[in-house]
């Protein structure tokens, strides 16, 4: 941090002064994480476990499970709790850890989004080379690729906020620290880093995009010559995949690839890709699947049977 920070802490605003608003935040945001835990973790426990869950899509769906939980988790504890106390205050170098974590797990996002796009892809337009093409060493290496993409995105946006100094307010109208409203308060010039941040933050956005799109693009150009059955089937998976993309790329675009100014919705919309995304993640992409679903239910019937016969 600059030298000429004096700066220790930074108050949020959050979406409401009222006190009881914010309990019935709260317990909204409590409910709708608990959610997102259990949904998810039981997509993640299911594949692990299910030895008929083996194809790269499972494998990719895991993960994406897995960073859903944690991309909820750098902003939806810190606000149930910030609810409950009329000051809601974090540190400095909690504010930049929380960005950190939150594009880490973000851009990781955007990047696996991808990589499932690229194996429906091969899967739909190149079904006889699909397991020689998707086979577990590419899978894995694809998986480590969007991890090692959200990092070094991260420690991009991360490391251009670490260098400002900042000298007071220290309020910011939002509920968790991020990029836009953090560089409003920075005291010095910040023209030159707020080009670099929506560089770092629209190229990953629109470069994933358009991969997404060109993707489905050739995958419905190809459907064409298939059966009505094999249309169905491919639409089917197809379409809770864009169904989970557009939840998430869309509010993203609207915050990220603008001038760095905050909107008073910018608040609603990033709970969009904060907590509705993940929370609707299993029901729209994993629990419409009838594979995932009946191997759901079968490991939860062993469950309940080996705790009743104990």
């Amino acid at each position: 941090m600059a030298d000429t920070s004096n700066v220790t802490e930074i108050l949020f605003l959050g979406f409401s002064q009222n006190q009881n608003v914010q309990k019935v935040i709260s317990a909204l945001f409590l409910l709708m994480y608990t959610a997102i835990v259990l949904g998810n973790g039981l997509i993640v426990v299911t594949i692990v476990a299910s030895k008929g869950l083996t194809s790269p899509m499972y494998f990719f769906l895991s993960y994406l499970s897995w960073v859903e939980i944690c991309y909820c988790s750098v902003t939806a504890p810190k606000l149930i709790c910030d609810t409950l106390t009329r000051r809601k205050v974090i540190s400095l170098k909690g504010c930049i850890t929380q960005i950190f974590f939150l594009h880490f797990f973000g851009g990781t996002e955007i990047f696996l989004l991808t990589v499932m796009a690229y194996d429906r892809y091969v899967a739909i337009c190149k079904p006889l080379h699909y397991r020689a093409i998707m086979h577990p060493r590419a899978c894995g290496l694809l998986v480590a690729a969007a991890w090692g993409g959200g990092l070094l995105h991260s420690l991009g946006q991360t490391f251009l906020i670490f260098q400002l100094p900042f000298c007071g307010p220290n309020v910011i109208d939002h509920y968790f620290c991020d990029v836009h409203p953090v560089l409003k308060l920075a005291c010095s010039d910040t023209v030159l880093i707020s080009l670099l941040i929506i560089l770092n933050g629209g190229s990953i956005s629109v470069l994933s995009f358009a991969v997404l799109l060109a993707s489905y693009a050739v995958i419905l150009r190809s459907l064409r010559s298939r059966s009505a059955q094999g249309r169905r089937k491919a639409l089917s998976t197809c379409a809770s995949h864009l169904a989970v993309v557009a939840l998430f790329f869309i509010p993203c675009s609207f915050v990220y690839m603008r001038p760095c100014v905050t909107l008073p919705a910018d608040k609603v919309v990033a709970v969009f890709y904060t907590v509705l995304t993940p929370l609707l993640n299993p029901v729209i992409y994993s629990f419409r699947n009838a594979e995932v679903k009946s191997a759901a239910w079968r490991l939860l019937r062993r469950r309940a049977i080996g705790e009743g016969s104990r």
